[in-house]
């Protein structure tokens, strides 16, 4: 008598005329390693940096959709074969779009590891005209600056957006949101040329310090919150309002208690952006932080140095060793890198922590 056994899932699997779920995930891993191995011959000899991740990455989509093709027509059917390609190829295009992302940070990390020690973190650059230094005077200044900016913009930018949502009517809106929308396109030296101005004229000219700056910001800041805000207080459902009328509840407090909270994500989410979006100027905080090789935390009293201006005067002003220099401004772009993650894992903790708790959960 024939006893009849039944075939691994493996095989099974692929005799059914269909991949395994794991095939097409290890087909796009062996892809990417094969060409890695290839640009990792072309580019032996070289730093980490000259390794070119870009091409790695265009290589293996491409390679993998050459074998998932293939693989798929012979195991499967000439038709799944063509669905396969068509989903790479659409992810290709997503990739592409990371392109210049991956690029990105690929070079800033490549470059500036090199100076991530306690040194760097722990000193200033006063009196340093060579090797060694370090950006704590940059990152106290970037931090305080960009706080202060923070707190004088988000109340501003927040009323302003509940006062368009809840309470404008007529031509005081319009007009608010027309300023508001060119307010959004102008460029940053335009900002720092005004407050320069400003308090040229009110104090003296020629005057430069971290309030300055975060004044400039502030004026960059605002707008950002004020449509990111718009668009999210417009977005909650008129019901909730009206529930909450109908309880008697004043407008006011319907505002703070139902309509923020409801939105509190997507604002923190705005506010994020809008700190993104002034973190990394260079042109106002030149104008008006100035520069400075020590460390100062009185934002009312002298220049600051911020981190992008940092890296700015690092590569302008090479000093004595123009390779110690650069390291420096590569890792001063790092560090603003990781400082802007961080504060956006800030910002979604406490969104988290303050949205609202759905029943059930």
């Amino acid at each position: 008598m024939t006893v009849l056994t039944a075939a691994p899932a493996s095989t099974a699997s692929l005799t059914s005329g269909k991949l395994p779920k794991w095939a097409p995930w290890a087909l796009l891993a062996a892809s990417f390693a094969i060409s890695a191995a290839i640009f990792a011959v072309a580019a032996a000899g070289s730093s980490l940096a000259d390794f070119n991740i870009v091409g790695t990455v265009i290589c293996g989509i491409l390679i993998y959709m050459v074998i998932i093709t293939v693989i798929s027509s012979i195991a499967e059917s000439r038709r799944k074969a063509i669905d396969r390609l068509m989903t790479a190829l659409v992810a290709t295009a997503f990739l592409i779009a990371l392109l210049p992302l991956i690029s990105l940070l690929w070079t800033v990390v490549a470059n500036g590891i090199e100076r991530f020690d306690l040194e760097f973190f722990s000193y200033s650059m006063r009196n340093v005209v060579g090797e060694g230094g370090g950006i704590v005077h940059a990152i106290w200044g970037t931090v305080l600056i960009t706080l202060t900016a923070t707190v004088i913009s988000v109340p501003i930018g927040l009323m302003t957006s509940i006062y368009l949502v809840e309470y404008g009517r007529g031509k005081i809106a319009k007009a608010i949101t027309f300023f508001v929308d060119v307010m959004t396109g102008i460029p940053s030296i335009v900002a720092g040329l005004f407050i320069y101005a400003v308090f040229a004229l009110l104090v003296r000219p020629g005057i430069s310090m971290g309030f300055m700056g975060a004044l400039a910001l502030a004026v960059l800041m605002t707008p950002v919150v004020v449509r990111g805000s718009e668009e999210l207080l417009r977005i909650v459902p008129n019901e909730l309002r009206e529930a909450s009328y109908a309880l008697g509840v004043p407008k006011w407090l319907t505002i703070l208690k139902v309509v923020l909270p409801t939105s509190i994500a997507g604002i923190m989410t705005s506010i994020m952006l809008a700190i993104s979006r002034v973190i990394g100027e260079t042109a106002p905080l030149l104008l008006t932080a100035g520069f400075t090789q020590s460390l100062n935390t009185n934002i009312f009293n002298g220049q600051m140095m911020t981190l992008p201006v940092f890296a700015y005067n690092q590569y302008m002003n090479q000093g004595t060793n123009p390779d110690a220099a650069i390291a420096r401004a590569w890792a001063a772009a790092l560090t603003l890198i990781l400082i802007v993650m961080l504060l956006n894992l800030l910002a979604r903790l406490i969104a988290k922590l303050f949205a609202p708790k759905l029943a059930g959960r």
